[in-house]
């Protein structure tokens, strides 16, 4: 049974000014990111397509925080933003989250995915356990708890059914929740957590700053790869993605991408998973000539699953030939492209070894390259 595709919009229209700083919260950096690019990678690996609605004003501030992901302009309402996104999506399944939870974990989000493959929607929601009173300044009566959530996001819905509910809705509606039941649609509850706070004033800035630097964040991992492929035949190289024209090709049994071969193993270091070989054996016909990059994005998808991000990427090649230098942008951009990361993340670099040794006659080219995991 194939498996049904997921885009994660994220709902970023919204001015967001009652937190401070100036600036709409969805941009305002956090530990050392913006809100929205936290809140785009706590999905990495996760969906197939991420899709992002942002206030017309803010394409600047976009482009600089999230300068890889998709974006479409919203309306004058919460309602308008969501259905202009929805035009937009055309995977089987839509997970629409607010752009101020940055700290969604990896289990509140597939508790929703899991619930989707049953339930015409679902999504997260923390039980009220507090005594609920009513009054303003003294209280005049009490209310029962009994039966009431605090609701989260993300919250998932198959996209053909949340498109028609929201066709048919009018006025606005306090999340996409009401819009869908509205609709007929029955929505399943799944777990939250209390951890998973919506950034609204400027207390909770602080709030998610102690969280993020709890110590279940601060797992960081570091890995190094190294890797070496000889010259043979052939008109050019394949080196961090890009095609580059050379007397002569590297020899190896996927397309010999060294570069890519490095980062990747750099990953799977990080992780402690062993190396390339491990996971896609030399042995194994079915990747004869493969394109290196799905041996990255694997790694990359792995790491996510671990609960891990990539924080930046440092490759250096070592050849005297051919020239790396009017080809590094354009590697950098690849290898971006490939992990999903900002540019400003990837490093790719080269250096000789002054005629010295293997590289230095010319015979191949040699690879090393660092990551940094950090938990999510």
């Amino acid at each position: 049974m194939t498996r049904p595709t997921v885009t994660l919009l994220i709902v970023a229209a919204g001015r967001g000014l009652r937190a401070g700083g100036g600036i709409p919260k969805q941009y305002r950096v956090l530990g050392d990111r913006p809100v929205i690019a936290r809140s785009v990678d706590a999905f990495a690996g996760l969906v197939d397509d991420t899709l992002v609605v942002i206030h017309p004003d803010d394409q600047a501030r976009f482009a600089r925080a999230c300068p890889t992901v998709r974006h479409v302009a919203g309306g004058n309402t919460r309602h308008a933003s969501v259905q202009a996104g929805l035009a937009d999506v055309r995977t089987d399944l839509v997970l629409i989250h607010d752009a101020a939870r940055p700290l969604v974990s990896r289990a509140v989000i597939e508790g929703v995915l899991a619930a989707l493959t049953h339930q015409d929607a679902a999504a997260p929601a923390v039980a009220v356990t507090d005594a609920l009173w009513r009054g303003e300044t003294l209280v005049t009566g009490v209310a029962d708890r009994s039966g009431l959530w605090r609701a989260q996001t993300p919250q998932g819905f198959r996209t053909d059914a949340l498109r028609q509910a929201h066709a048919a809705y009018s006025g606005e509606a306090a999340d996409d929740v009401q819009v869908a039941r509205a609709a007929g649609l029955s929505v399943a509850i799944t777990p939250g957590s209390e951890d998973n706070i919506k950034i609204t004033a400027p207390d909770d800035f602080v709030r998610a700053e102690r969280l993020l630097t709890g110590d279940r964040a601060m797992d960081i991992r570091v890995g190094n790869g190294f890797d070496v492929h000889r010259f043979g035949p052939g008109d050019h190289v394949v080196l961090c993605g890009v095609k580059v024209p050379h007397g002569r090709g590297l020899q190896g049994h996927s397309d010999a991408d060294v570069a890519l071969h490095t980062i990747t193993d750099a990953i799977y270091g990080a992780l402690a998973e062993g190396d390339i070989g491990t996971h896609f054996p030399p042995s194994d016909p079915q990747w004869k000539g493969a394109e290196s990059g799905q041996f990255l994005r694997h790694a990359v998808d792995l790491a996510a699953a671990r609960g891990f991000r990539i924080s930046n990427v440092d490759c250096t090649l070592i050849c005297e030939e051919p020239k790396i230098g009017p080809h590094a942008a354009e590697m950098r951009t690849r290898v971006a492209d490939l992990m999903g990361l900002g540019r400003d993340r990837v490093s790719v670099k080269a250096t000789t070894t002054e005629k010295l040794g293997f590289a230095g006659r010319g015979e191949g080219i040699a690879c090393q390259a660092t990551v940094a995991l950090v938990a999510r």
